[in-house]
């Protein structure tokens, strides 16, 4: 009996340990085999989505498509024990791909992933231990590791433009921050030079405080290195074509003394501290080459390019080697008054050649034109020696030497057009004032000698240098201007009230308008009436006893002396602007009569705008031998 019981028993150990072994055996195989579905579901491109569950997540899951999702455990309806629902879900998915028009893409990402055989690991947090909330779970990559596969996914995504800058997947929703930026990526010029300047900047931030540090004397020197060859490639180097070529092992010994520098114990105060001083350093430096490029902004456009300066001399030598020749023809018409006289102050050759010749080839009866040209004694030699020569169709030229003349003004001198940039406060219509900058180009003091420079002539268009004439201005001297003395363009932009602290409280009417000087059609004889002339010299000397600077007292004059005076020609006329604007429509350029470039940036200059320049140059003849010997090119 013993025997057999005891045989019994042992049997039946054996037995319950043979199933406990195959039950843990099962156990462990359906453990192995359930995350290995839910992964190769995953890789197959099967989307679990639950829009009942209300939640957002910052991460990226590695679900192909960028398309992530979140589910409720214990939900009856869920996607993988609902057929219906996995249909509606499915379905659902297609409708998003379409949308985005990712299909194409989610099939070439899935088969190239399953040709490498590279899955990423899921690790799925548990419900008690979720941060969003009871029953949610999310996937992430448990190890950070790159494959020839997650290269090709990349690479795929980034030609997709469904990557941001970190190579992170973007979220497919409208108005998503990674997709507009990817959209609307710029090309970003000299990348590596910026790139330099970045870590130069961070290494300069860390190095005192790593200096300080008795145990961290390699890393201080290593940085110190580093600086040192930045500086010096930066100083060679302007642009990504000028760095050297083991550039990119310098930038990482220098991302890696930077990464070793952010892993020591500083101290943030001084860091910080380091970061404003080198703030305050480069805002410095900013300030100093702004005010230094318009240093030399303006010492550009005072100076005479070196190859008009040959120009000059070229033609001032040839004055004097040349006879003496009369025009008798040409000198009668001077003073014709039933011809029509321009008049243009100027001390510029080509400029006053290109306002002749346009106006010349564009006029319907050139025989009925005289030009004259009022120059100083340093130019006068070479504009005689240059007009006297060509011919501009039947038109008379006639050079004048201002100095020479007989006036009652003494200070004989040469002033040109007078150009303004003007800034006052205007309100917007709900009590906030805002700052308004406009340009302005007004009559100098020489202008005002017309009378006595003329003083058998009745009417006379006055043009600026910097002008070009599109148009027959024969129309002009029909004009009947009322009685006023002074046909211009307004700019009603700037009204005279802007500028009453300028002008004294002289103002007559706050809302007229000022105008420009460029074409102006001058009633000599309404002048001589009124006496401008010697208004205009009362007015200088009031407001030069006021204002103090001789600028604002000439121009506040002027404005002054015709502010009732002045007869609004059509906008038609002129277009200003050429010489600083550079938002100027093309058919606005087209259709005037006549282009004022006003501004610094003259089309004679090489830091004239470009765009702008060829409605100048074509009016020279760039054939003469002249310019090839002094180096002028169009």
């Amino acid at each position: 009996m013993k025997g057999g019981v005891g045989g019994g028993g042992a049997g039946g150990k054996r037995r319950w340990r043979g199933l406990a072994i195959a039950v843990l055996g099962l156990i462990i195989i359906l453990s192995m085999l359930v995350p290995l579905g839910f992964l190769l579901g995953l890789h197959n491109g099967i989307i679990l989505s639950a829009p009942a569950a209300g939640f957002a997540s910052d991460r990226h899951n590695s679900v192909p498509g960028d398309l992530r999702s979140f589910h409720k455990y214990g939900d009856d309806n869920n996607v993988i024990g609902s057929p219906a629902k996995q249909k509606d879900q499915a379905s659902h998915v297609d409708e998003l791909l379409r949308k985005f028009d990712l299909s194409k893409d989610l099939k070439e990402n899935t088969t190239s992933v399953t040709k490498k055989q590279t899955f990423s690991a899921v690790t799925t947090v548990p419900s008690n231990e979720s941060p969003q909330g009871k029953g949610v779970t999310w996937s992430t990559p448990s190890t950070p590791r790159t494959t020839v596969a997650d290269h090709t996914v990349n690479e795929a995504k980034s030609k997709n433009g469904t990557t941001d800058e970190s190579g992170k997947s973007c979220e497919l929703r409208y108005g998503a921050y990674c997709m507009w930026s990817e959209q609307h990526k710029e090309v970003v010029k000299d990348s590596f030079v910026k790139k330099l300047k970045d870590h130069l900047f961070v290494a300069r931030a860390y190095y005192p405080s790593i200096a300080k540090m008795p145990t961290q004397d390699s890393l201080s020197t290593e940085l110190k290195q580093n600086i040192q060859d930045f500086e010096r490639v930066l100083s060679e180097s302007t642009i990504d074509s000028d760095l050297p070529a083991q550039i990119e092992n310098k930038i990482e010994r220098m991302e890696t003394a930077i990464a070793k520098a952010k892993s020591c114990p500083v101290e943030c105060q001084n860091v910080d501290k380091k970061f404003r001083q080198l703030l305050d350093l480069t805002e410095d430096e900013a300030n100093f080459h702004m005010k230094q490029s318009a240093f030399l902004h303006q010492v550009a456009v005072q100076t005479i390019p070196k190859s008009l300066h040959c120009l000059y001399m070229r033609l001032t030598v040839d004055y004097f080697k040349a006879p003496d020749e009369v025009k008798a023809a040409q000198e009668e018409k001077y003073s014709d008054p039933s011809l029509h006289h321009f008049g243009i102050f100027s001390n510029n050759l080509l400029a006053s050649s290109v306002v002749i010749n346009s106006t010349a080839l564009h006029s319907k009866e050139s025989q009925n034109l005289v030009f004259h040209i009022l120059t100083d004694q340093e130019n006068f030699f070479a504009m005689e020696q240059w007009f006297s020569g060509k011919a501009y169709g039947e038109a008379a030229v006639q050079v004048l030497n201002i100095e020479k003349l007989d006036l009652q003004d003494s200070g004989n001198l040469l002033p040109l057009p007078n150009e303004f940039r003007v800034s006052f406060h205007v309100s917007d219509g709900q009590g906030i004032l805002n700052m308004r900058t406009e340009y302005m180009s007004t009559f100098p003091r020489s202008y005002f000698l017309l009378p006595e420079i003329f003083p058998n002539l009745n009417k006379i268009v006055i043009l600026d240098d910097d002008v070009v004439v599109q148009r027959d201005l024969t129309p002009l001297w029909d004009l009947r201007m009322g009685g006023k003395v002074n046909g211009a363009l307004q700019t009603c932009s700037v009204k005279l009230g802007h500028l009453r602290s300028l002008l004294g409280g002289k103002v007559k009417d706050q809302n007229s308008c000022a105008w420009m000087s460029g074409l102006n059609v001058i009633d000599l004889s309404r002048w001589r009436d009124l006496d401008l002339s010697k208004t205009y010299r009362t007015l200088m000397q009031q407001l030069r006893s006021v204002e103090g600077s001789a600028e604002s007292a000439a121009l506040g004059a002027t404005l002054l002396t015709f502010q009732d005076q002045i007869y609004a020609l059509d906008n038609s006329w002129t277009l200003t602007g050429l010489g600083h604007d550079y938002d100027l429509k093309l058919s606005d350029i087209k259709s005037a009569a006549v282009l004022h470039y006003n501004g610094n940036m003259k089309p004679w200059l090489e830091l004239g705008i470009p765009k702008y320049k060829g409605y100048w140059k074509r009016f020279l003849n760039w054939d003469e031998q002249i310019f090839s010997d002094c180096n002028i090119s169009p």
